[in-house]
């Protein structure tokens, strides 16, 4: 284990001092997420929940506590940010937003705990917004996901999960993705309980809908309609790729249909 920098030499809090290292760009990525009710976060999805814009609302809350972080953490350094940018994403395989961060800075130290920050706030934020409708929701897995710059480099978590390419599962060719339309799922098969049965089969495998779009090469937007009801079905060259881009056959992406 590496020496602790925030304390003395004799063992008291100090804030360390950085006057003699290099300014350089760094970067870093956060991510956690909160989980609630089926029904809560269609309020947050449709806008309707009673205080308004609750993404929105959380989105400029984590921006304002990454640029406050000094303020609330004692020994972080107070710093000149140069951007902060939050994705929230509603998962409904899990019912949960996911939330993300990320924070550069070009300085002499880093902006872990900025985008930690900002993580922690944003998912404050949507407890508050909404905790009329539901106070069991759970806020979890706030994470330092990646960090570039200064002495001690590039780091990335082991317990990210990687873009489904990055893990070698590369979408097929189009001749190949072509042929894996063979076998399709019955039609007889209700598009309820095909969507059930793709909800289950994302939520084992721990797929993110709009990571497996990207790596499918469809429209997010795509996948979200059908998860949500808002679309029948996928049609069957969807279907394709979506199998293709996890080397598995249409059928098996509905275990059990």
């Amino acid at each position: 284990m590496s020496k602790l920098s925030h304390f003395d030499k004799d063992g008291k809090a100090a804030m360390v001092d950085v006057s003699a290292k290099d300014v350089t760009e760094r970067r870093a990525v956060a991510r956690g997420r909160i989980t609630m009710k089926a029904e809560t976060l269609a309020l947050i999805r449709e806008g309707t929940a009673a205080k308004g814009d609750v993404l929105g609302v959380a989105r400029v809350a984590g921006i304002m506590a990454a640029k406050k972080t000094s303020d609330l953490i004692p020994l972080c350094h107070p710093l000149p940010i140069t951007e902060v940018s939050l994705d929230l994403e509603c998962d409904e395989a899990t019912s949960s937003v996911e939330i993300t961060a990320e924070v550069k800075v070009s300085g002499k130290t880093g902006v872990e705990m900025e985008a930690l920050t900002a993580v922690s706030v944003a998912a404050l934020t949507i407890y508050d917004m909404v905790k009329a409708a539901d106070k069991e929701m759970v806020i979890s897995d706030i994470t330092l996901a990646h960090k570039e710059g200064g002495k001690s480099g590039t780091f990335s978590s082991k317990k990210e999960a990687p873009p489904l390419r990055s893990r070698g599962m590369q979408a097929r060719p189009a001749a190949r993705a072509e042929a894996v339309k063979l076998d399709p799922v019955p039609e007889h098969v209700s598009p309820n309980a095909k969507r059930e049965a793709l909800r289950h089969f994302m939520e084992a495998k721990r797929i993110k809908p709009r990571r497996w779009a990207q790596d499918a090469g469809i429209a997010s937007g795509t996948l979200y309609s059908f998860l949500q009801g808002r679309l029948a079905s996928l049609s069957a060259e969807d279907e394709a790729k979506l199998a293709a881009a996890l080397r598995l056959r249409p059928e098996d992406l509905y275990p059990g249909l």
